[in-house]
C-alpha cells in the first residue's frame, strides 16, 4: 500500500514573505553583532549592573546611560576604536553614591578605573583581580571598608594603586608583591596595620609611596633604599619605630620625605645626599 508523504506548498506571496522574514532576521542579528559583538554585550551588561546599584546620582553623571545611544558614547565611558570594548571608566567627583559590584571584573579590556571622590560604600570587589589589562585603579576618597583584596595581584599590568581616604583595614597584602610594574602606591588615611612589608622595596621603579595616617606600626624596612626613582615617600603618623635606614639618605630623586609624628629614634646624619629634596617633615621626626 502506497503511503502519501505530506507536502507543504507555499504560494508565491507566502514564499516572498518567508524570504523577507529570513532577511529581516539576518539583518537584525547583523546589527546586534555590530553593536555588541565580540563580547561587547558583556561590557554593556556590566555597566548596566554597575548603574543598578547607584543610589544617588545628584549631578546626573549617568543620565546618558540609556538605550538611546551605544554604551561607548555614555558619559564617563571610553572604548577602544578597534574592538569597541570599554577601556576606561572615569566618573570621579560626580557625586555618585552606591556600591561596587563584582560585575566590574567583567570589563576585561579595562585599563583605567577612576571612581575617586564619590561616596561608594561596601568592600572592594575581589573580582577586580580579573582585570589583567588594568593599569590604574583609583578609588580614593570614598567610604570603602574591608581589606585590600589579595587577588588584585591578578592585575599584572597595574602601575598605580590609589586607595587613599577610605576605611580600609588589615595589611598590605603579600600577594601584590608580584606586581612588578607598580610605581605609585597611595594608601594614606585608612586604618591599615601590619607594618610596611619589606617586599615593597622590590618595586624598584617606585616613584610615589604614600601611606600617611595609618596605624601601621613596625619599623622602616631597609629594602626601601632600592627605590632609586622615588620622588615622594610619605609615612608620617604611622606609629613607626626604630631608626631610619641609612640607605634612604642616598635616594637622589627624592623630593618629599615625610616621616613625622612617629616614634623613630636616632639622629639625622650631617650629610644627607638628597639633591632634589624640597620638603623634609622634621617635626617629631627623631627622638
Amino acid at each position: 500500500m502506497n503511503s502519501k508523504k505530506p507536502t507543504i506548498c507555499l504560494s508565491s506571496s507566502s514564499h516572498i514573505r518567508f524570504l523577507l522574514y529570513i532577511l529581516l532576521l539576518f539583518l537584525s542579528l547583523t546589527v546586534i553583532s555590530a553593536l555588541y559583538g565580540d563580547g561587547n554585550e558583556t561590557d554593556h551588561q556590566a555597566l548596566l549592573m554597575f548603574k543598578s546599584l547607584i543610589t544617588q546620582n545628584s549631578q546626573g553623571a549617568l543620565s546618558s546611560w540609556n538605550n538611546s545611544r551605544h554604551f561607548c558614547d555614555w558619559d564617563g565611558v571610553s572604548c577602544g576604536k578597534r574592538h569597541r570594548r570599554v577601556v576606561k571608566l572615569r566618573l570621579n567627583s560626580t557625586g555618585l553614591e552606591g556600591y561596587l559590584l563584582p560585575h566590574l571584573g567583567n570589563l576585561s579590556f579595562l585599563r583605567g578605573l577612576y571612581l575617586w571622590d564619590n561616596n561608594f560604600h561596601g568592600v572592594i570587589p575581589h573580582e577586580l583581580g580579573h582585570l589583567s589589562r588594568l593599569r590604574v585603579l583609583n578609588l580614593e576618597k570614598n567610604n570603602l571598608i574591608g581589606f585590600i583584596p589579595a587577588n588584585i595581584s591578578g592585575c599584572s599590568k597595574l602601575v598605580a594603586l590609589h586607595l587613599n581616604e577610605n576605611n580600609l583595614v588589615g595589611g598590605i597584602p603579600q600577594e601584590i608583591s608580584v606586581l612588578s610594574k607598580l610605581i605609585d602606591i597611595s594608601l594614606g588615611r585608612n586604618n591599615l596595620t601590619g607594618g610596611i612589608p619589606p617586599f615593597v622595596g622590590n618595586f624598584t621603579s617606585m616613584q610615589v609611596f604614600y601611606i600617611t595616617d595609618n596605624p601601621l606600626g613596625g619599623s622602616i624596612p631597609d629594602t626601601l633604599g632600592n627605590w632609586k626613582d622615588i620622588h615622594i615617600l610619605s609615612a608620617s603618623h604611622c606609629n613607626l619605630s626604630g631608626t631610619i635606614p641609612r640607605s634612604l639618605y642616598n635616594l637622589s630623586f627624592l623630593s618629599e620625605f615625610r616621616l613625622g609624628d612617629n616614634q623613630l629614634t636616632g639622629s639625622l646624619p650631617l650629610a644627607i645626599m638628597l639633591p632634589q629634596l624640597l620638603g623634609l617633615e622634621a617635626k617629631k621626626l627623631m627622638k
